[in-house]
């Protein structure tokens, strides 16, 4: 009917209207320069944000769509239902609406007169988008907020008001949700609906039949009643050009740089070229080096190495000493294999001491090897005592003999 069409028009109007110029007034959330400033916000816990809402108004019923002159009569409707909004933006609720409603035809199942009162409920659950959120920045404070929203759940149609008996239909449907701020905790509510169930589980007629109403009331904000913009939230930085100055003087940073590391670039390769003779030798092996050619050679002494102590000693003398650590440098490395053995003249001492002594000249001389870098299971040693006489005077006899293997 003409009725229910104009209050149903009068109504989203001005609701537009309103959503529009209270969006279009904000401006605490818009930065120096006029611009909106959105989140990211923190999370919200479990009952923050959360609103319990009850109102009443009116519905009708519409059936067949196509057909105007069956339009229903107007009816009550009430709602009760339970909200969050999980951000700013985007929230859900669970509700129930409707309590009796008319219409111009006979409802067959149940059946029902022309005219008369039937029950009519709607279980349901709802997602809104808070559009002035959205677009306008969020705002606490804020006196109209716009909030369309999708619904769906089950309606039952039933021949006695408040009774759940009748038959239950899958339904669904949009609407416009408008929250108007009375203060931190109380909201008034203008909420518009069109809710479309299938026909034919309620009169033997076309495919769809169409449940509009409106309904004003009261929502009440439980736990905190505010979003918080995340803390991290890195400002925007808006950069400054340079000036014809400062360019110049990059420029010529840049410049100077670049010749620098040409120069080193040289450098490198005149290293290299003078490293190229020695890239290929190999460590511990002896050379002889002649304009600029290394030619490898093999060193192989003539004689056993002596090292002498004084009588009645198993320490060498600081000459003698030097003289191993040439012998060392220039013959010994870990895979060197050596015969060492030691004496003691026969013109001193008895022969249990002889043979103490030149054990401990052994020693001695086998220790300085191993720390010069010899392996000690590549060494071999014999301790002689004076029973053996290498050479021909006492002075001489008191040696210690290394010979490369």
């Amino acid at each position: 009917m003409k009725g229910i069409k104009m209050i149903f028009g009068a109504l989203a109007a001005a609701s537009l209207l309103f959503s529009v110029n209270a969006a279009a007034q904000e401006n605490a959330n818009r930065d120096e320069n006029g611009k909106v400033v959105r989140g990211a916000y923190e999370t919200n816990k479990a009952f923050d944000n959360t609103w319990i809402g009850v109102g009443a108004g009116v519905n009708g019923v519409m059936r067949p769509i196509l057909q105007p002159s069956n339009w229903g009569n107007i009816g009550l409707a009430t709602d009760l239902n339970f909200g969050k909004w999980w951000t700013p933006a985007i929230g859900m609720r669970l509700g129930w609406h409707g309590l009796w409603n008319r219409s111009k035809d006979a409802v067959d199942r149940p059946a029902v007169a022309a005219g008369e009162k039937f029950g009519f409920n709607y279980l349901h659950g709802d997602i809104l988008w808070n559009i002035s959120n959205s677009f306008g920045g969020y705002k606490e404070t804020r006196f109209w907020n716009f909030a369309p929203y999708a619904t769906m759940g089950a309606l039952n149609v039933s021949e006695d008001i408040l009774s759940f008996k009748g038959n239950w239909e899958y339904a669904a449907g949009v609407g416009l949700l408008n929250i108007i701020r009375a203060s931190e905790r109380i909201n008034i509510t203008l909420d518009l609906q069109a809710l479309l169930a299938r026909e034919r589980a309620y009169y033997d007629g076309g495919r769809f039949m169409l449940f509009p109403s409106a309904t004003l009331g009261l929502a009440f904000n439980l736990g905190k009643t505010n979003f918080d913009r995340h803390s991290s939230i890195t400002p925007v930085v808006i950069p400054v050009p340079f000036t014809t100055d400062q360019y110049n003087a990059l420029a010529d940073k840049v410049a100077a740089l670049e010749k620098e590391n040409a120069e080193l670039k040289d450098k490198v390769a005149a290293l290299e070229k003078e490293l190229e003779p020695y890239k290929n030798l190999v460590n511990g092996q002896t050379y002889l080096y002649d304009n600029g050619t290394f030619t490898a050679v093999d060193v192989t002494p003539g004689a056993p190495v002596t090292v002498y102590f004084d009588c009645g000693s198993s320490k060498l003398s600081a000459r003698e000493k030097a003289h191993l650590e040439y012998f060392t440098n220039t013959l010994v490395n870990g895979d060197t294999k050596l015969s060492v053995n030691g004496y003691t003249d026969k013109q001193t001492g008895s022969a249990k001491r002889n043979q103490t002594l030149s054990e401990q000249r052994v020693k001695t001389v086998v220790d300085l090897l191993k720390k010069a870098g010899a392996n000690e299971e590549n060494i071999e040693t014999a301790a002689h005592g004076a029973t053996v006489q290498p050479f021909d005077t006492a002075a001489k006899n008191r040696v210690v003999t290394i010979e490369v293997k």
